[in-house]
């Protein structure tokens, strides 16, 4: 008998391991599907709890106030309430002077006017190629906005096309149909044709003539910006065959044209507009809003001579005209080189990448 109760007892404890190792293996294999958000439910909130006990309160910017509630539940509960901190009296004024400043700087910020190069290439220059580099070298060097207007006469050369594209300056390529025996007659048609074209299209600018010969200063265009209607300044034409400067351009007192450098000829003064070409610039509303300007609108005789109606209209008031640089008139900011084709050298005649 005692051997029999024992081995009924040995089988009850395996039937008792079994079972509970059988349970056990099923709530595994059960709660292994479950999701893993309530597994993690406790230790979330534990995290939470502990941070919030522990971690430093942002008292900087959030001050915590408790209120009293009667009535609810065992008679007394708490809500906290986030007020602003007050920001210190130094703070508020740092700030205010930055905001000061960053207005100031917004309100020096000025667009800068549009400069309106205008040259005519013509056609009897066999350098012109060189010189049409040399300037948009210049050109390259200018702040924009500038536009670059180049006019030349038809050919089957494609060379003027081809240094414009490769000088990554904004420019417009005007081309004219017709043929001249004189070049001066040649480059007047082409500046008029440039200005016909701004006037189409109401450009709005500074306009000035840039011939292939003309040598800069760049400090220069920045006097052109602050033309309000028109402008003139001294320059200096120096000639390959002539040991001599020639000056033309206003004589000034600050800034104010009182007189002109005139240029003699067999010892005897010209007659003829004391403006040089390349020696004034205007803006541009004068050719296409000239009613702005308190002159009376264009008819077709100014239209198609402009350059001949501007001059008139510069010189009928010489108040008008702006001596530059305004602190100092005499001051030479642009040199035309008069190099006859002939004392070109030739290897400078050759076509070079830009």
């Amino acid at each position: 008998m005692g051997s029999s109760e024992r081995s009924k007892k040995r089988v009850q404890l395996w039937k008792k391991a079994v079972v509970q190792f059988s349970l056990c293996f099923v709530m595994g294999f059960f709660m292994g599907f479950a999701p893993g958000g309530k597994a993690s439910f406790f230790s979330t909130n534990a995290a939470a709890l502990n941070q919030s006990q522990f971690s430093p309160q942002p008292v900087e910017m959030l001050h915590l106030s408790t209120t009293q509630n009667d009535g609810v539940g065992n008679g007394k509960t708490s809500s906290m309430a986030e007020t602003p901190v007050e920001v210190p009296a130094r703070s508020r004024e740092l700030e205010t002077a930055g905001i000061l400043q960053e207005g100031e700087n917004e309100a020096k910020l000025v667009p800068r006017r549009l400069l309106i190069v205008i040259t005519p290439a013509g056609s009897e220059n066999p350098a012109r190629g060189v010189l049409l580099r040399r300037l948009a070298y210049t050109l390259r060097l200018v702040p924009p906005p500038l536009l670059w207007i180049v006019v030349e006469s038809q050919t089957d050369s494609s060379e003027a096309s081809e240094i414009l594209r490769k000088t990554g300056i904004m420019y417009r390529h005007l081309v004219s149909k017709e043929n001249f025996t004189e070049a001066a007659a040649e480059m007047e048609y082409q500046r008029n044709l440039a200005l016909s074209h701004i006037e189409h299209h109401k450009l709005s600018g500074i306009v000035h003539f840039a011939a292939l010969s003309n040598v800069y200063d760049l400090d220069f265009f920045d006097e052109l910006r602050d033309i309000e209607v028109f402008g003139a300044w001294p320059m200096a034409s120096l000639s390959a065959n002539k040991n001599k400067v020639l000056m033309e351009g206003p004589v000034c007192d600050s800034s104010q044209v009182i007189g002109w450098h005139l240029k003699k000829v067999n010892n005897e003064t010209e007659t003829r507009s004391p403006l040089h070409i390349s020696g004034f610039s205007f803006n541009t509303s004068i050719l296409w809003d000239p009613e702005r300007w308190g002159r009376p609108s264009s008819n077709q005789d100014n239209s198609q001579n402009s350059i001949k109606f501007v001059k008139e209209v510069a010189l009928e008031d010489e108040s008008k005209l702006k001596g530059i640089p305004q602190e100092d008139c005499s001051r030479i900011m642009l040199w035309n080189l008069n190099i006859p084709v002939g004392k070109i050298p030739r290897y400078h005649q050759r076509p070079t990448p830009l």
